[in-house]
């Protein structure tokens, strides 16, 4: 074998490594993109869930509901409401 023989079959097998470096680095970034588009799918899912369980929560009759019982609310009336004037300073006093 001559020089340039040895020398272009060094080439070819550092190429050869290269080229199979380069596939499984590929490989595994197109694995990590899969990886990363199937949890921002379920990220999206489970945002647009919420979404709906939002607007479940903010309906006014739950708000009512939710006023009544929890917070022991009623609807206002006449009857018990008070009513507060303004307050007069001394100086206004006839």
């Amino acid at each position: 074998m001559t020089r340039t023989s040895l020398l272009l079959i060094i080439a070819t097998l550092g190429s050869a490594m290269y080229l199979v470096s380069v596939q499984y680095e590929s490989r595994r970034l197109f694995t990590e993109l899969e990886r990363a588009q199937r949890e921002g799918r379920r990220l999206k899912t489970e945002f647009e869930r919420l979404e709906v369980e939002k607007r479940s929560q903010a309906t006014p009759a739950r708000v009512e509901r939710v006023a009544r019982e929890k917070l022991q609310m009623r609807q206002v009336t006449p009857g018990i409401t008070l009513y507060m004037g303004q307050a007069q300073s001394p100086e206004q006093h006839p």
